[in-house]
C-alpha cells in the first residue's frame, strides 16, 4: 500500500519537471486588427513551442551533466539554458499582457506610480516605445518593478535575455520586439507594429503584476 501511495507523488513530480506550452486566453484573431491571426498562430504555436521543446531538451543534458559531476558540459549548457528558457518566461508574460479587450489606460496604484516615476502616462508611453524601438536586432522593451528603489523603471533586453534573471527588475509588461512578432503584417516598420499594440495591452494584467510584487 505504502508503495501504491508514492506513485501519484512522484509521477506528479516527474511530469512537473518539463515545460508545457501554455494556451492563449484568447482566439488567435481575437487581437485582430492590432495584430493578425496569423502572426499570434506562428508566434504562439511555432516560435513559443520551441523555446518549451528545447528548453526541456537542454535541463535533460543538464540534469544529466550535474549527476555526472561534468561542469565543462554544465557551462557550456548556460546559452542555450539562458535563450530558450528566457524565451519561455518572456512569451508566458507576454500572451497575459495583451487582452482583445485591452488598451486605453491603467488605473489606480498602477497608474499613480506611472505619474510618479515618469511624470504622466504620456511621458511613459513614449519612452517605452522608444526603448522599445531602439532594440537593435531583436529583443524586448520592458516595464519593470526594482523592488530595492520601490520604483518602475523601463529597459530593453536583447534577443531572449529574461528581465528579473538579467536585470533583476521584477517583470510587468513585456513588448516582443523581434520581427517573428509583428513582420507578416507590419514588415519592417516597427513603429507602427509599436503604435498599434498599446490598442491591446492588459492593463488588469500589468497592474495585478504590480500589485503581487510589491507583497
Amino acid at each position: 500500500r505504502s508503495s501504491a501511495k508514492l506513485v501519484a507523488p512522484l509521477g506528479c513530480l516527474v511530469s512537473r519537471q518539463k515545460h508545457t506550452l501554455p494556451d492563449l486566453p484568447y482566439d488567435y484573431g481575437a487581437l485582430e486588427p492590432h495584430i493578425n491571426a496569423e502572426i499570434m498562430q506562428l508566434h504562439h504555436s511555432k516560435h513559443h513551442a520551441t523555446y518549451v521543446n528545447n528548453l526541456n531538451v537542454v535541463e535533460e543534458k543538464y540534469k544529466e551533466a550535474v549527476a555526472k559531476g561534468d561542469v565543462t558540459t554544465q557551462v557550456s549548457l548556460q546559452p542555450a539554458l539562458k535563450f530558450n528558457g528566457g524565451g519561455h518566461i518572456n512569451h508566458t508574460i507576454f500572451w497575459t499582457n495583451l487582452s482583445p479587450s485591452g488598451g486605453g489606460e491603467p488605473k489606480g496604484e498602477l497608474m499613480e506610480a506611472i505619474k510618479r516615476d515618469f511624470g504622466s502616462f504620456a511621458n511613459f508611453k513614449e519612452k517605452l516605445t522608444a526603448v522599445s524601438v531602439g532594440v537593435q536586432g531583436s529583443g524586448w522593451g520592458w516595464l519593470g518593478y526594482n523592488k530595492e528603489q520601490g520604483r518602475l523603471q523601463i529597459a530593453a533586453c536583447a534577443n531572449q535575455d529574461p528581465l528579473q534573471g538579467t536585470t533583476g527588475l521584477i517583470p510587468l509588461l513585456g513588448i516582443d520586439v523581434w520581427e517573428h512578432a509583428y513582420y507578416l503584417q507590419y514588415k519592417n516598420v516597427r513603429p507602427d507594429y509599436l503604435k498599434a499594440i498599446w490598442n491591446v495591452i492588459n492593463w488588469e494584467n500589468v497592474s495585478s503584476r504590480y500589485a503581487a510584487c510589491k507583497k
